[in-house]
């Protein structure tokens, strides 16, 4: 894996085949998680027809779940709530609002899932899809920290300490017992979506003046 370098009007990475199916796969999730359809699908984006009955009941109950906060900690860290002091306005602003975020979140995915499964080692961004592709890659890294139980920049050094021990010790002893394998390789994953994104994000800031704004929507403060 090789992280993302400005050339022409791109930035392009490069991936083996394994690690783009796996980076596609849990982008899939991440999409599949915010209620978007499974990447993939043949007649991708054609819904479903309904008759009007099915079409009133599923209306009705994607309001009422609009009203609620996400009982998944993973959908709240990627749909936080307005005001966590105030139960009505946050409710109000979920009902007003998340239907959208969720749809542009889901079309970010879309997208960079799209770019990982095209043939060939390279990741091409085009320069202008480059800010939406680095705020689907927050997004994915949100649902892998919340996953793994980070919310401090101590937690994320915790884990980079938990990994390297992990792996020396299965270097010593692939039997080893203690390892929790699939926090391990979550934690890998997510340490290898966050270097991609610093490497992105990198390429932006050379070719532009950063301003607080835009590291704030690319996701930089972001766990």
């Amino acid at each position: 894996m090789r992280g993302f370098e400005p050339r022409d009007a791109a930035m392009v990475a490069e991936l083996d085949d394994e690690e783009r199916t796996v980076l596609a796969r849990i982008v899939a999730d991440v999409g599949l998680l915010l209620g978007g359809e499974r990447f993939g699908l043949e007649g991708e984006g054609e819904p479903e027809p309904i008759d009007s009955e099915r079409a009133l009941f599923a209306a009705l109950q994607g309001l009422e779940e609009a009203l609620a906060e996400p009982d998944d900690p993973a959908i709240l860290r990627l749909l936080p709530n307005a005001s966590p002091e105030d139960r009505e306005v946050a409710d109000e602003f979920r009902r007003l609002t998340e239907a959208d975020l969720r749809g542009l979140k889901v079309d970010r995915l879309r997208r960079m899932w799209r770019q990982l499964s095209e043939d060939g080692e390279q990741w091409r961004v085009e320069r202008v899809e480059a800010d939406a592709t680095a705020a689907a890659l927050t997004d994915v890294r949100l649902v892998l920290a919340t996953r793994l139980g980070l919310s401090t920049d101590l937690e994320v050094d915790a884990l980079h300490a938990e990994i390297d021990l992990a792996v020396r010790t299965l270097d010593e002893d692939e039997d080893a017992t203690g390892v929790d394998h699939e926090r391990v390789w979550l934690g890998m994953l997510y340490e290898a979506l966050t270097w991609l994104q610093e490497s992105l994000v990198r390429c932006l800031m050379d070719g532009d003046e950063p301003d607080a704004a835009r590291s704030q929507d690319l996701g930089e403060d972001d766990v």
